[in-house]
């Protein structure tokens, strides 16, 4: 920061007309608070929150839908204050599982964000991609090292089947992420150090096969991530205020009994706000539901 900082002093000293000669002497070439905050925003630090990489992962922030999210989130937060406070327990792993679009990864991230630990680390298939399977492995490794150097970290493994390159046919993974993963969610940190983990996936039975969920896995407790209900949609909607009012109910009708993930109803709600020139009318959220095969 401190050498970037020194660059912008020397840039402003410059004349570009002629870079031979600066304007003052070089000696007398001083950081002034404008050169050290630019400074700040262009340098992103290896080590410590990343709070815009959290932000990414609730693009729509982040809706309370009813009593079913109060518990979620008050869990997750249960789990921070005992990390946070206890002696005994200074690791703690929690597993978000839900189907796809359920919006597991706007949740860890929020809690992660909630935490105001000194280090929160980020990990996701997307960070990783085209890496060797070596160095997706070593990324994941120094992430943990670099936790335990912190008194308070939390770790949010995003995606975890991913993480480990899981496909169906085969079945086909990667078995030296998997037994990272194996042996560092499980790992007690340093003494003096306390470590929360928090993964998500939308594949539990895969997990419980790759022993990280389940009775024998190494997760300390999983919570299910739900796809929304009919109130609960209208309550979503409403909180939204792009519906028509008296159409909510209607809107939220045309959703089957399964419900719909939060992810996808937002998704849709964009597709059926550019369309619409006002309010969303039930008959343009039913044609956009439609378009996404729902």
């Amino acid at each position: 920061v401190c050498k970037a900082a020194a660059s912008y002093a020397f840039e402003r000293n410059i004349d570009k007309s002629n870079l031979d000669h600066p304007h003052a002497n070089i000696d007398n070439i001083k950081v002034v608070m404008e050169d050290f905050t630019r400074a700040i925003n262009e340098v992103k630090p290896a080590f410590g929150v990343s709070l815009d990489q959290l932000d990414l992962c609730m693009p729509n922030g982040i809706i309370n839908f009813g009593p079913r999210f109060d518990r979620l989130y008050e869990t997750g937060l249960k789990f921070l204050a005992q990390v946070h406070e206890s002696e005994r327990t200074p690791l703690l792993s929690i597993l978000l599982e839900g189907s796809a679009g359920s919006g597991k990864t706007a949740l860890a991230a929020k809690l992660a964000s909630q935490a105001d630990y000194p280090y929160i680390k980020f990990i996701s298939a997307e960070s990783l991609v085209n890496q060797t399977e070596v160095a997706r492995a070593h990324k994941i490794t120094q992430a943990f090292e670099d936790a335990y150097r912190s008194p308070l970290s939390v770790v949010v493994l995003d995606n975890i089947e991913r993480l480990v390159s899981y496909v169906k046919i085969g079945p086909r993974f990667s078995n030296e992420i998997l037994q990272i993963l194996l042996v560092l969610i499980s790992k007690r940190p340093p003494k003096g150090h306390r470590l929360l983990v928090v993964g998500t996936t939308s594949s539990l039975a895969v997990l419980e096969q790759l022993e990280l969920a389940g009775e024998n896995g190494v997760f300390t407790t999983s919570m299910h991530v739900p796809y929304l209900s009919q109130p609960e949609v209208e309550t979503v909607m409403t909180e939204l205020g792009c519906f028509e009012p008296d159409g909510i109910r209607q809107c939220a009708a045309e959703i089957g009994e399964g419900g719909i993930g939060i992810k996808t109803l937002h998704m849709v709600t964009e597709m059926a706000r550019s369309m619409s020139k006002g309010s969303i009318t039930p008959a343009d959220f039913k044609q956009c539901l439609r378009s996404y095969g729902l």
